[in-house]
């Protein structure tokens, strides 16, 4: 496609002179000229020839000179860039058509040699200009993407915690390190006296890592809804993510089932993080593994799931290890010790004050290092 560039000169020779020097270009389909004879003039050949990229303009014109006809085109056609042509000694004018965002300037009589160096020059330019805007206006439109899929992921997890039930307590925040992230929790009532809980983390992070985080919990919350023992749950979600996972992504999970009258907790950790638990008397102990591996790695795996009791008033407490990685202005990470020592001092808090205090205590020690990793917590209580 040319390139077309408008001369705004009320000499008809420097017409027939630029016509001239370019025969050789316009002929061969690289450039187009456009002519007008005031600056009211170009603008009314901008209305309708709207891809000009260069305006070559003289200062002196009747009708609109130049000096005003860059002021219109800095506000109607910003991209557009202007070279101005004044006599060699005019330099005030010059200097005012720089300051009202001319690209560059040539002199009279003009130098045919120096004017196309000139017009390449800007024309380099002016594509670099426009590109710059077409990157713009991509990456405006990517974040309001971005945006309605981070609106999207949010609304993905609960934010009401069952505050009509009694036997227990839920709280749980999820931060992503990116507009959208591969962290994931989830709880649900299986019948009336069993509740699911979840929380996972997939191996990548950003988009891929949300739409295989979608997909993951809501295959998770399917089979789990049916009932079925958390290591067959498990089981099935992995295979089911096997089936068609081109991109190798994998997810770690930990899946619960509380019985809401008895405070039994059955579970099975696929290559999660073991949960705390926060005892009555103080102490806190970490779940015991089930040796379970990842979901979606390798089809056919088998799950093993394990039992907790939970006394009246005893917590457990889930997290990803974007918690316990994050990392300060040190590359010192925040480690499951100091997770620890925090929930020791606060296991009496209630549940919001515990998720908000932890998600602060990260932040507090990661200071002005970036956010490398989402995270996640979910604290479960057992009331009784």
């Amino acid at each position: 496609m040319p390139t077309k560039i408008l001369i705004v000169d009320d000499e008809p020779d420097l017409n027939v002179l630029i016509t001239q020097r370019f025969r050789k270009r316009v002929r061969e389909g690289e450039l187009v000229f456009i002519f007008a004879e005031s600056g009211l003039d170009a603008l009314r050949k901008l209305q309708t020839e709207s891809d000009v990229e260069v305006v070559l303009t003289d200062i002196n014109m009747p009708e609109m000179d130049g000096l005003t006809l860059l002021a219109e085109l800095k506000e109607k056609h910003p991209l557009i860039k202007a070279v101005i042509v004044s006599a060699y000694g005019d330099m005030a004018n010059i200097r005012t058509a720089l300051n009202r965002g001319a690209f560059d300037f040539i002199t009279k009589p003009v130098d045919f040699d120096d004017l196309e160096i000139t017009l390449d020059k800007t024309l380099r330019a002016a594509k670099e200009a426009q590109q710059a805007a077409r990157d713009r206006e991509r990456l405006v439109a990517l974040h309001r993407e971005l945006d309605v899929a981070r609106r999207i992921q949010n609304a993905i997890v609960p934010h009401t915690f069952l505050p009509e039930r009694k036997e227990f307590a839920l709280h749980a925040a999820m931060i992503p390190a990116r507009e959208v992230g591969g962290d994931f929790y989830d709880f649900f009532l299986i019948d009336a006296d069993h509740l699911g809980f979840v929380i996972g983390d997939v191996s990548d992070k950003g988009v891929p890592a949300a739409l295989f985080m979608a997909v993951s919990k809501t295959l998770l919350k399917a089979v789990a809804l049916t009932g079925v023992a958390p290591e067959q749950c498990l089981e099935r979600v992995n295979n089911m993510l096997c089936l068609d996972n081109p991109s190798a992504m994998f997810v770690t999970v930990f899946y619960g089932v509380l019985n809401a009258r008895t405070g039994e907790v059955a579970y099975c950790n696929a290559g999660h993080n073991s949960p705390f638990i926060l005892r009555r008397d103080g102490k806190i102990e970490t779940a015991a593994g089930t040796n379970g591996m990842v979901l979606g790695a390798f089809a056919n795996m088998k799950q093993a799931s394990k039992q907790i009791h939970l006394q009246r008033g005893e917590t457990l407490f889930l997290y990803t290890d974007g918690i316990t990685e994050a990392m300060n202005v040190s590359e010192t990470a925040f480690t499951e010790e100091r997770l620890q020592t925090f929930l020791q001092g606060d296991s009496g808090a209630a549940l919001p004050e515990m998720v908000s205090g932890v998600v602060a205590a990260v932040n507090a020690f990661a200071q002005d290092a970036a956010q490398a990793d989402d995270l996640t917590v979910l604290a479960l209580r057992y009331v009784g």
